[in-house]
């Protein structure tokens, strides 16, 4: 992505006065659940610091619980592979259900498959795929993509589910939000009865005991791991803990970051295939670590981003996010969050995200885990300043001079009150020149007719 193309998509974004009203009602609202759902909690300072020294331990010993999540997930029957970037992962995957004549696959939530891209490549090989969340499912009838961590849809109205239901379904229009749930439900139970091989991400897994957790609101999630004869368990290699004893404290902390509740509706662990005495299950279990640039992540200065536990409250409370929605980010991982993992997993594709922020510090504030989002911005913004085109680097740098002579900036404040016009309520939204592309997405308060320091000498003087 060209910048041109991310100031075209940040411009979109705000234009989009539906999707941003949609997207700010949504994060607000989860927000306050949060806020809520912490309060209510005892000690959450406590349990917070906690699980941030659960997965920086985990972080810094890596390869270690690795090592011993395999030998117990092999042991417990589980057939573990290693993907070192996405295309070996969709290979692998693609090999394992053409080799089993699958035909059906019925997928969870999963950002790690999105990531690479894996629904595409099983369908070119002649596989359906369906998405049995229900944002996730609307995503796939409207040939979209996830514009947020946790909730895909939140760019969406009922409106826009209501006609993808219709479009696709040919079921009759309604826009009742228990009526849509059900003709979605009443349509996935049919690709439930008949799919043979299911595919879902997964939240944590537990190194002492080789268990994949689950953490859903919906049924679907289950239905994924146990109806099926194959289940194929796609985990990035950073999401490892060590004990099921950790597994409570992020357990708290996961859904009231996500959406304020107290725990996910559905926590499942699995721990290995289907038993002789098990009633559902599948018969294989194949789990694929994914690796895909974690490695690189892992051995470098910015390691603290593989805390991240995927819970989108960073997202939410983001103004920047707010404003111009998920798609504008152009990448998987959205948000304060995406704007970090993006460019380390995917490179100069997405060398602009860091700059997408306000550094505010508001994602710092709602991370569970405590990631120093605003700090990993600043360094990734300084790795690639070499790279910034050479009018803006020798504007910076004229910036930088000016700012360092009073005389100069005194005169600046006088030039830019003549300059800039407001539309009659105070705000200018068409600025000259460079300041045109900054006001395109903000409204900038005109400058007021004498600055601080004029108001401030004028009080010492009167003073005296």
């Amino acid at each position: 992505m060209s910048v041109a193309d991310f100031r075209e998509q940040l411009a979109a974004g705000t234009r989009a006065a539906r999707v941003v009203a949609a997207v700010h009602q949504a994060t607000w609202r989860k927000v306050a659940q949060r806020e809520a759902a912490l309060a209510a909690l005892p000690h959450a300072g406590a349990l917070r610091d906690r699980a941030a020294q659960i997965r920086a331990h985990v972080v810094a010993h890596l390869p270690d619980y690795l090592e011993q999540f395999v030998a117990q997930a092999t042991a417990r029957g589980a057939q573990v592979h290693f993907a070192p970037d996405a295309d070996a992962a969709v290979r692998l995957i693609t090999a394992l259900a053409v080799q089993r004549g699958l035909r059906l696959a019925v997928k969870g939530k999963s950002m790690t498959s999105e990531e690479i891209h894996l629904n595409a490549a099983l369908e070119r090989a002649g596989l359906r795929v369906v998405e049995t969340d229900l944002g996730e499912f609307i995503v796939q009838l409207d040939r979209d993509r996830p514009s947020h961590i946790i909730t895909p849809i939140i760019h969406k109205d009922r409106r826009q589910v209501a006609e993808a239901l219709v479009r696709e379904l040919g079921c009759r229009y309604t826009e009742d939000p228990t009526e849509l749930s059900l003709i979605a439900r009443r349509h996935l139970r049919e690709i439930f009865r008949r799919c043979d091989l299911g595919i879902t991400g997964v939240n944590f897994a537990v190194a002492e005991t080789g268990t994949l957790v689950l953490c859903t609101n919906e049924g679907n999630g289950r239905m994924c791991v146990s109806r099926p004869r194959v289940h194929v368990a796609l985990l990035g290699i950073e999401k490892i803990i060590p004990r099921l004893v950790d597994l409570p404290v992020l357990l708290k902390l996961i859904a009231r970051s996500s959406t304020g509740q107290a725990l996910g509706a559905y926590t499942t662990l699995i721990t290995g295939p289907k038993r002789p005495d098990d009633s559902d299950g599948p018969a294989e279990l194949h789990i694929v670590l994914l690796d895909n640039g974690r490695s690189t992540i892992l051995a470098g200065p910015h390691r603290e981003v593989l805390r991240c536990i995927r819970c989108g409250a960073c997202l939410n409370a983001c103004p920047v996010y707010r404003n111009v929605g998920g798609h504008a980010y152009a990448s998987v991982y959205p948000g304060p969050i995406g704007s970090v993992l993006s460019p380390l997993l995917d490179g100069p594709s997405h060398a602009d995200l860091p700059r997408a922020s306000s550094l505010c510090g508001a994602c710092l504030e709602a991370c569970p885990v405590k990631i120093d989002i605003p700090h990993l911005l600043v360094a990734l913004r300084a790795e690639h300043r070499a790279r910034r085109p050479l009018s803006r680097r020798i504007g910076l740098r004229l910036w930088a001079w000016a700012m360092q002579r009073p005389w100069l900036y005194r005169l600046g404040q006088r030039v830019l009150r003549r300059i800039v016009r407001d539309d009659g309520d105070g705000f200018a939204r068409h600025g000259p020149g460079p300041l045109g592309l900054w006001t395109a997405g903000r409204d900038l308060r005109r400058p007021p007719a004498r600055s601080f320091r004029e108001l401030w000498h004028t009080e010492l003087r009167d003073e005296r």
